[in-house]
């Protein structure tokens, strides 16, 4: 393994506040000095107090890096990664920040590469796809792609802030991901920079060396831009809300509608806790008394097809006892929509702080790893709430907490006793947030020894000294 520091403990956050040092600038080190003669004072931050900013991601505070880059160019990160690697300084890629396993947040002095200003953004309709840099917002790609009839399906719940090169870090799926993929599904080629500062564009061919990079949480290279496949928006879409007294009716309503052939764009469920939160915020008319919520898109080109598919989801749901509500028209449907886009606010309102868990379990066994996780959650005294991406088995547990009066710890083992959920009913411990710091342990239980050395053997292949990203996925 390698020999790197050990870092110093961590803590779940919610955007914690953090004290001020007596000075508010630390004197500039060797690494910063240098990158400011290469980059240039504006892509370097040095002081403490803009250093802080970058320590962090949505759910844990990690170490304040020893300097930050801002690159603008493919060429800017090549010269701070080579400036990192000869000051024996490793290095943390960074984009938003709104992921949700410490992914983003240094364990150790390092350098952090910030991609924010990295936003150029090229549309090729022809061809239908997009260049992107990792910093372009990936809601952007959609927004500039539309004019010319094209979309950028992968839809996170992130999406108005997280980053392209974030999401292809955490190959993050979101809402549309059953039927329309996730992001790695969408990427044609990519370039990435490696630990050396070699420069390298891959195609989805040979070995897919892209695929091996999509979803490693920048542990085995830096990725700088990608080529991205739009396709054109359905040109119909139809949307339905559907309620249960218990849930597994719900699940099994689910598992129908996909027997009978249907294939839904969007297929969400939020348990009772989630949709009393939400509409505590919303008070939209959301049914309070349920134990299972579904929201459901169905689209297409053909019109018929998109009806007879929701007809067949609804005939589902009623079968198995679930009370159905068709969307009237496109504002109604948008305003079930804002319900799911709303759990993150709704929750925040709960306590200050979340512990957002991603397993992913087959729909077989969906009710009753629900029924379970829900009795962890009130065996603990924890506030917790459950959601996600019922059609592909992804399930969001929440464990709310606040830590001036609430244990992490305790947080930290009822997220450990989710995991076991999962993995003990032949599910995997993320679907779409990744492993990262929260998670890394919870690897011996889900991975076998065997397949843990050969991930190892790929990160020694391509990371020999352990200098991107350390401490992250792998135990």
């Amino acid at each position: 393994m390698f020999n790197r520091r050990k870092p110093e403990k961590l803590a779940l956050t919610a955007n914690s506040p953090v004290s001020k040092p007596r000075s508010t600038e630390a004197p500039s080190s060797p690494l910063a000095a240098e990158l400011t003669r290469l980059l240039g004072p504006q892509k370097v931050l040095s002081a403490y107090g803009e250093r802080l900013n970058y320590r962090y991601d949505a759910i844990l505070v990690g170490k304040t890096p020893l300097c930050v880059v801002l690159p603008e160019t493919t060429a800017d990160v090549v010269a701070a990664v080579r400036a990192a690697r000869a000051a024996d300084v490793p290095i943390v890629g960074r984009g938003a920040a709104s992921g949700l396993s410490g992914g983003a947040a240094p364990l150790e002095e390092s350098l952090v590469i910030s991609f924010t200003r990295m936003t150029k953004l090229t549309i090729y309709p022809e061809q239908r796809e997009a260049r992107a840099q990792a910093g372009v917002i990936t809601l952007a790609v959609s927004e500039q792609a539309r004019p010319h009839g094209l979309v950028y399906p992968p839809d996170p719940a992130s999406f108005r802030t997280s980053t392209i090169g974030g999401n292809l870090g955490e190959n993050a799926g979101g809402p549309m991901c059953f039927k329309y993929g996730v992001s790695g599904d969408y990427v044609k080629a990519l370039e990435f920079v490696d630990v050396d500062g070699g420069i390298h564009e891959l195609r989805r061919d040979a070995f897919d060396l892209a695929g091996l990079l999509i979803g490693s949480e920048g542990t085995l290279g830096l990725i700088t831009e990608a080529t991205l496949r739009l396709t054109p928006p359905p040109r119909f879409t139809r949307t339905l809300m559907s309620h249960f007294a218990e849930v597994g009716q719900a699940a099994e309503a689910v598992s129908q509608a996909i027997a009978a052939g249907a294939v839904p764009a969007k297929l969400e469920f939020m348990d009772k806790a989630c949709t009393n939160a939400v509409e505590d915020y919303l008070q939209i008319g959301l049914p309070r008394e349920a134990e299972a919520v579904l929201l459901v898109d169905t689209d297409g080109d053909d019109l018929a097809t998109v009806e007879e598919e929701l007809a067949l989801v609804e005939a589902a749901c009623q079968d198995h006892g679930g009370t159905v509500r068709r969307a009237a028209d496109d504002a109604e449907s948008a305003a079930l929509w804002r319900a799911r886009r709303s759990i993150s606010p709704a929750l925040g309102r709960i306590r200050p702080q979340r512990m957002n868990e991603d397993i992913v379990v087959p729909r077989s066994v969906l009710a009753e790893v629900v029924r379970e996780i829900r009795s962890l959650g009130e065996a603990s005294g924890f506030h917790l709430v459950q959601f996600g991406h019922i059609g592909d088995g992804n399930l969001h547990p929440n464990i709310l907490f606040d830590p001036r009066t609430e244990s992490s710890e305790k947080v930290h083992e009822l997220a450990y006793q989710v995991a076991q959920v999962a993995i003990r009913h032949g599910g995997v411990l993320s679907g779409e947030h990744g492993i990262g710091a929260m998670k890394r342990d919870f690897m011996r239980d889900a991975v076998d020894a065997v397949t843990l050395e050969a991930l190892w053997d790929v990160k020694r292949a391509l990371d020999p000294e352990g200098m991107l990203n350390p401490g992250k996925i792998l135990p």
